[in-house]
């Protein structure tokens, strides 16, 4: 069974076993059948300690090809711009003293010469536990700590920072995501099982894919690659011929935890879009609803639906709706109270939401998507059921805020 997993390095200290941690993986939105699972690539129990590349390449005998030439300049212009980050936190050892515990690896790549630099959230989350901390390693071997500016769950996006000298921070510019073609040629450059900078290629199999997220958000026009991606690469761009990054690298399928030649791009569009909110704001701003929690008809008994006077199994009833919320100011209510029926008991009194901008909804995740596509600002109209009134109420998008990330 072919396994999409995000491609981080995950290691222990205290164990010589693979953990995986399965999540639920949902079906890309161009296919039909359901996916197999997601699950956290691991190394082999006895971890490949990181190894550098050489600064030169060795020389082939033969004078390389015009294709040749292009993988090794881009490779000698930007492998240094391509860093290795590793998470720590704290353990416990055998005298019950805290230590810090390498947690996992992964791959970065510099944004400017501030010291700014993208990976995969999914690589800095063991960094988040308590006594938790990053490192950065550039190509030289000088390693810095680093601190995070912001995180994006959503999307498997982070920026984290550095302090290191101008002259030692060489970015890689954004390419252009929208309307790549299939065939074309992209490579990768990360550091699969610690062999740190080590570039492959291969070319664009499939535009317009979806992967989830760890919180169940759908990222959407995503790129799938044949170029081998393996554990430590997770973070690490995905080039064109011209050296542009067009991708973030963040997950593979695999029967093997590693390459089998199906591997998955963020959008370099979706990413510069992310990543500008995260060094400006800290968090990235998103249109706001502000209907906090729902329950599903579907959970409903038919007996007590048509008790309620509402059509079994349809749509999805407010429970929960934040003061002062834009959903709040345009009239949405949430549940007056519960009701025992047989041996459940049932919110009652909410609106119903069955139609967001008169499309039938069918779960609340895909009108989450749909707005996330919109802006602050933006008027959009929800159809709701209370009592037996179908009844449009029109809302304007409000801005989510620091703290509610």
């Amino acid at each position: 069974m072919n396994t999409p997993i995000k491609v981080a390095m995950l290691t222990s200290l205290t164990t010589a076993a693979l953990v995986y941690v399965i999540l639920e993986w949902r079906p890309l939105r161009t296919e039909g059948s359901r996916g197999p699972e997601v699950s956290w690539a691991a190394p082999t129990t006895s971890p490949v300690e990181a190894v550098t590349a050489p600064a030169e390449p060795a020389r082939a005998g033969d004078s390389p090809s015009e294709d040749e030439q292009n993988n090794i300049e881009i490779y000698r212009k930007y492998s240094a711009s391509v860093v290795n980050i590793t998470s720590s936190a704290t353990a416990l050892n055998f005298y019950l003293q805290p230590v810090p515990v390498e947690e996992g690896t992964g791959s970065g790549v510099i944004l400017d010469t501030s010291g700014n630099i993208v990976t995969n959230y999914h690589v800095i989350e063991p960094s988040l536990k308590p006594g938790g901390g990053l490192d950065v390693t550039l190509a030289n071997n000088t390693k810095y700590p680093a601190r995070i500016v912001g995180k994006d769950v959503s999307n498997d996006l982070a920026v984290i920072r550095i302090d290191a000298p101008k002259e030692k921070l060489d970015p890689i510019p954004f390419g252009k995501s929208a309307g790549l073609l299939v065939g074309q040629k992209v490579l990768v450059i990360g550091n699969p099982f610690g062999y740190e900078r080590t570039l492959t290629t291969g070319i664009i199999s499939a535009t317009g894919r979806s992967i989830q997220a760890e919180n169940q958000r759908i990222i959407e026009n995503v790129i799938q690659t044949d170029a081998a991606i393996n554990p430590g690469n997770s973070g690490g761009p995905l080039l064109n011929r011209s050296g542009e990054m067009i991708g973030i690298n963040a997950q593979i399928a695999s029967p093997s935890q590693g390459s089998a030649g199906i591997g998955f791009a963020i959008p370099s569009d979706t990413v510069k879009r992310v990543v500008g909110d995260l060094i400006t704001y800290g968090y990235v701003r998103r249109p706001y609803v502000g209907i906090s929690q729902v329950q599903s008809m579907a959970s409903y008994p038919p007996g007590l639906a048509r008790q309620l006077g509402v059509t079994p199994g349809k749509g999805f009833m407010v429970i929960e709706v934040n003061r002062g919320s834009p959903a709040a100011r345009a009239g949405i209510r949430g549940m007056s109270g519960q009701v025992q029926y047989r041996l459940g008991i049932y919110p009652v009194g909410g609106d119903i939401l069955i139609a967001f901008e008169g499309k039938e909804i069918s779960s609340p995740m895909e009108v989450a998507n749909a707005i996330d596509h919109l802006k602050a600002g933006d008027k959009v109209t929800f159809t709701i059921l209370r009592g037996n009134q179908k009844i449009d109420v029109p809302l304007t998008l409000g801005e989510t805020t620091a703290e509610m990330q």
